[in-house]
């Protein structure tokens, strides 16, 4: 039991130390032997659990996927408007960047040229899945125009989340993503939620940001 222990540890450890390179140097500047060092064990440690740096990255992605689908199952379960839970949801995901470096990695690894192996599906495909099926439920609700095109307006959504996050790694720390997430929202909410339901999504914005910066 404890030698299994000691496994987990280790493979937590190797996981760690590569989604921190990975997230800060990208998956192909990153090097075996720089996660060996950077987590600190040897090769052969490395080696028994990850035969090479794509299933390093496979794990990494795995990760992200249970964690943002778990987000999902939590908002969902709380009822509300289908805008509130794919805001909810969105907030989710930039908590979980600012807080663990995992599922930050996992936002960089998304656009890497990473083979995915089955069951594993590419992130993007499941954000804009469930994106797509939340804003169809708000046009359904009357909280998004009638007009509005789902599935255009999904792309954009998580091409807007994803990009300001690559982006802005280079210019600003990853405190500042639920400041621009809620930016992202503003920018949406006035584009495409009904003038008299404004309100209420950008006071959620707000407070959804508020709630990750103050912890």
């Amino acid at each position: 039991m404890a030698r299994q222990l000691r496994a987990e540890q280790t493979r937590a450890t190797i996981i760690g130390a590569a989604a921190d390179l990975f997230d800060r140097q990208g998956y192909e500047s990153t090097s075996l032997s720089e996660i060996v060092g950077h987590a600190r064990v040897t090769k052969g440690a490395l080696y028994f659990h990850f035969a090479a740096k794509e299933d390093l990255a496979h794990a990494i992605l795995d990760l992200q996927a249970r964690a943002s689908q778990q987000i999902v199952a939590e908002t969902e379960a709380r009822g509300g408007s289908s805008l509130e839970t794919l805001m909810r949801t969105t907030f989710g995901i930039a908590r979980l960047a600012v807080e663990d470096p995992v599922p930050r990695a996992g936002l960089r690894l998304a656009t890497a040229d990473v083979p995915l192996r089955a069951p594993l599906r590419h992130p993007f495909t499941e954000w804009l899945e469930f994106a797509t099926r939340k804003l169809t439920g708000a046009v359904r609700e009357a909280d998004v125009n009638a007009e509005t095109d789902a599935p255009a307006v999904a792309h954009s959504l998580v091409c807007f989340f994803v990009g300001t996050r690559i982006a802005g790694r280079s210019l600003e720390p990853v405190s500042r993503l639920p400041r621009r997430v809620a930016e992202m929202w503003q920018l949406m909410v006035r584009g495409m939620v009904p003038v008299h339901r404004r309100p209420r999504y950008l006071a959620l914005a707000s407070q959804l940001e508020r709630e990750i910066t103050l912890g």
